[in-house]
């Protein structure tokens, strides 16, 4: 008698939608840089009077923003992207989930390696999730008030 439970865990495995080509073309297509959220981060500190820099490839983790003389480098993450714990963060895809899961897991800790090394270095690090953008961008600005 075949292992009914076995049978169902396989039979859970959906097909894509679309075609090698097309998903590729699609997966190609996610942005990494000036993405909607981190252009609302920095038009909202612009208009305050902050004034950043986005040449940052030097540091680890190559910072969304950084504030040169207060020494701050703020990320802007996508909570999927990034594993945050909100709602969309721990959602989970239901095709290739072993792949997902463990991209997202290197994902993670190179974010808190780049975050101990800027540390390390004397950097604040800052970051703004996709879902609570408000409260990030109030976090950034309390730190820039702070004297160092």
């Amino acid at each position: 008698m075949p292992d009914i439970r076995r049978r169902r865990e396989t039979d859970n495995r959906m097909t894509d939608v679309f075609t090698k080509e097309k998903r590729s073309r699609i997966m190609a297509a996610v942005k990494g840089k000036d993405t909607s959220i981190e252009l609302v981060v920095r038009k909202r500190l612009h208009r305050m009077g902050f004034r950043h820099r986005l040449d940052n490839g030097h540091l680890p983790g190559n910072p969304d923003l950084t504030f040169r003389s207060p020494k701050i480098a703020v990320f802007v993450n996508g909570c999927f992207w990034h594993g945050h714990s909100c709602k969309r963060g721990s959602r989970i895809p239901k095709t290739n989930k072993d792949y997902w899961l463990k991209k997202i897991e290197r994902t993670v800790e190179r974010d808190r390696r780049n975050r101990r090394t800027l540390e390390s270095s004397g950097w604040r690090v800052c970051v703004v999730w996709e879902c609570d953008m408000e409260r990030g961008i109030d976090a950034i600005i309390n730190q820039l008030q702070k004297k160092p």
